[in-house]
């Protein structure tokens, strides 16, 4: 019996020496990634050490921006191709969903460049909107980014399987993405309230996963992990003086909760990496170099951690390779989708600027989708590019928008028409599905009107009626009536009161090429007044006036009845302040009818242009050149359509020229040449310090004397100022001529 404890030990030391002797289990190791907005970079640095110190991921969760990285990781991006992806993108300018001027009709050019304030309203009822941005712009980045994994529907079938979480906003409760259409659901996860427009996935309403879990630990280890790697980039709570905006609050309110859970959720993952994004926020992302940095350095600090995770795997890691991004593809079908009843297909397809079955590119699909998008008549646009075996099936999600009125304000300061206040009432959807209306009332030292109605068919032609009303008064040189009007000679005057009444209706079809080209035929209807009350019937020397009366003398007061054609081309990235693109305006009148009040009509055509291009010179500073000019054909002895050169400005009406140096209406002829160039120096954002030049040939008949190119007789240089406000451009300019005259502009706002 004494033997048994002997024979008992025996057994057991055998036992267990059997069981060192069995293989270890490979251990699978899950990573974390929360969220937080531009300090969400931060998992890149970190992810460069993971794969440095040899750990293969294999599961993924993430919330908001770690849902970002995290998809993009898993789908078979390495850490420094990450890296290279994020630097390189304008994170600012795709959160504020800022759409480039050219992928906008010229109506919706001119509509964003009059009014400072636009308040959206529902059946009448002020409409608040449910986000900032539609995150457009990142949308696109994720489906390019994303192509190669396109028609995974199941994330779990991804290089590395991955799951996001979001917030059901009717319900509050947690949902987990795992399956569906990748961009969509990781855009869905940061969804930030207030900031970016809601996700509609499957009929749920989803916003931010950070609001119920912005660590998703448990998840992970659902999906099978032994180990998990966290990174974490959450703030703790701050104090009264770091809660400046509404942005910080929201996020304050939401750390209550996140703080006290990370308590525990921190102490539960094996290796946890936190980041010190104490001097960081969430929309820091133009410091993308120092929050990458931060996730290396505190990565490498578990270092030996990270060493020892990896020991236990088997097989050695391989950085994921390269990944080239598809710039082409061929689009066979289309499929609308979504809220949309409003809009036709046509319209959509008008809109696109692509034919189906034929290649394109990302940059062409992204611009098309723009083009909706800067309709405003959407919410938000998402899409899906699948495959169908002879190219990608383009579904398109159109969520529109239920605001089809809208209220919309400015104010202007200018020399000429002086102070001025903009109200303008639109809406969309009045008789058809694709027009809007437009009704501009101005009031101010001269009241104006303007009314637009247009149907846009896009690359169709489109139809518009316009219709405005337009007065101002100028002193001007009395030598410029006296050309033109004989029978004002010998009238000892120097200086009149001009004003201009102008009354244009038009009726108009429009297509465009690529929101670039803009080709119009119409007929329009003009009533144009020229009358100074400086002269009346009888003037001062006797001498008795012409369609005078006791008040009043008459230069002009006819209706003309015209048909024109306009060719324009505008890649112009800001009508003010051009940076880059190439600009062309062409019109041809031709004056048909009048009523003909001075009784010298005959048929008369009036024919001009303009050209000009934006490039950059070095850094910040811009150059602006342009050329221009127009002539009279026929011979009739009507001078109220000759060109006046003269004043500085945008939008002057019928044949006003601006020309620095010189006062409004101060050249007159009916053919003119004009030359202009302009250095921007943009020495600090939206401050601008301009040196401007214009010079130009201003005659009758110019053209068929030859004149027009000989030494200029006419030159002006400026010297301005010019900042970007959110009324429009304030905008000062000193301008000479060594011909003798000096002046000083100013005008603010946008001009309309």
């Amino acid at each position: 019996m004494k033997f048994i404890p002997f024979l008992l030990l025996m057994v057991f030391m055998a036992q267990v020496g059997a069981q060192n002797t069995e293989p270890e289990k490979e251990i699978k190791v899950g990573l974390v990634l929360s969220g937080g907005g531009a300090k969400g970079m931060a998992h890149i640095g970190a992810l460069k050490v993971i794969e440095e110190a040899g750990v293969k991921i294999d599961y993924i969760g993430g919330t908001s921006m770690g849902a970002i990285v995290g998809a993009l990781y898993a789908s078979g991006y390495s850490a420094t191709q990450l890296d290279s992806i994020f630097r390189n993108i304008d994170f600012n300018s795709l959160i504020s969903d800022e759409l480039p001027r050219n992928v906008k009709t010229f109506y919706e050019k001119e509509d964003s460049e009059r009014y400072a304030i636009n308040i959206p309203f529902d059946n009448f009822k002020l409409a608040i909107p449910q986000g900032f941005s539609g995150g457009q712009n990142i949308y696109h980045q994720m489906v390019k980014y994303l192509y190669h994994v396109k028609d995974i529907n199941d994330f779990k079938q991804l290089p590395i399987p991955f799951f996001c979480i979001a917030t059901n906003v009717e319900t509050g409760n947690q949902v987990i993405l795992d399956k569906g259409y990748l961009p969509e659901a990781i855009m869905a996860s940061g969804t930030f309230p207030s900031f970016f427009e809601p996700s509609n996935i499957d009929g749920d309403i989803l916003i931010d996963g950070g609001v119920v879990n912005n660590y998703p630990l448990e998840e992970v280890k659902k999906m099978g992990a032994d180990v998990i790697i966290g990174v974490d980039v959450q703030h703790a709570l701050r104090d009264r003086s770091e809660l400046s905006s509404a942005t910080g609050i929201l996020l304050q309110i939401n750390n209550y909760r996140t703080v006290a859970d990370m308590i525990e959720k921190a102490s539960a993952t094996d290796v946890y990496i936190k980041p010190d994004m104490t001097n960081y926020t969430v929309m820091d992302f133009d410091l993308d170099d120092e929050i990458i940095e931060k996730g290396k350095q505190a990565a490498e600090e578990k270092f030996d951690q990270l060493k020892e995770v990896a020991s236990r795997q088997s097989g050695s890691f391989k950085v994921p390779g390269h990944i080239e991004p598809v710039d082409s593809l061929s689009i066979s079908k289309l499929t609308l989708a979504g809220d949309n009843e409003s809009f036709t297909r046509g319209y959509v397809k008008g809109k696109l600027r692509f034919s189906l079955d034929e290649e394109t590119t990302f940059f062409k699909l992204q611009q098309g989708i723009n083009n909706l998008a800067a309709t405003g008549n959407f919410k938000t646009i998402r899409y899906e590019l699948l495959s169908d075996g002879e190219g990608d099936d383009l579904i398109l999600k159109l969520n529109e928008s239920p605001n089809k009125t809208f209220l919309k304000i400015g104010a202007h300061y200018d020399d000429l028409y002086h102070s001025a206040a903009i109200i303008n009432l639109t809406h969309k959807n009045l008789i058809f599905g694709d027009d809007v209306a437009s009704f501009d009332l101005i009031l101010g030292d001269q009241v104006r009107y303007n009314m637009q109605y247009y149907i846009d068919k896009g690359s169709y032609w489109s139809f518009g009626i316009n219709s405005r009303f337009d007065n101002f008064g100028q002193e001007v040189d009395f030598d410029l009536i006296e050309s033109n009007f004989p029978e004002t000679t010998g009238l000892s005057i120097n200086f009149l009161d001009m004003d201009v009444l102008d009354i244009t209706n038009q009726i108009y079809v429009q297509t465009v090429l690529q929101e670039k080209f803009g080709f119009i035929l119409g007929i329009e209807h003009k009533f144009l007044e020229y009358s100074s009350d400086t002269i009346a019937s009888d003037s001062d020397d006797g001498t008795e006036i012409p369609n005078s009366t006791e008040d009043r003398t008459y230069f002009e007061k006819s209706n003309f009845y015209s048909t024109y054609g306009q060719l324009k081309f505008d890649t112009y990235d800001d009508t003010y302040f051009p940076t880059k693109g190439l600009f062309f305006d062409g019109d041809f009148h031709f004056y048909l009818l009048s009523s003909d009040f001075r009784g010298n009509f005959k048929e008369f055509s009036v024919a001009k242009g303009r050209m000009g291009a934006a490039f950059a010179l070095a850094k910040n500073l811009y150059l602006n050149i342009e050329t221009e000019g127009g002539f009279k054909l026929g011979t009739s002895g009507v001078a109220s359509f000759d060109f006046i050169l003269g004043g500085y400005g945008n939008n002057l009406i019928n044949n006003l020229i601006p020309f620095i140096g010189y006062d409004y209406l101060s050249i007159p002829g009916n053919s003119y040449v004009k030359s202009y160039a302009r250095f921007d120096l943009e020495f600090a954002p939206k401050n601008h310090l301009m040196l401007t030049a214009n010079i130009a040939n201003v005659d009758d008949d110019l053209f068929r004397t030859g004149e027009w190119f000989t030494e200029p007789d006419y030159s002006g240089f400026g010297i301005g100022y010019g900042f970007e406000t959110f009324m429009g451009p304030l905008q000062v300019m000193y301008s000479f001529s060594p011909q003798g005259s000096n002046r000083l502009f100013f005008s603010l706002g946008y001009w309309f």
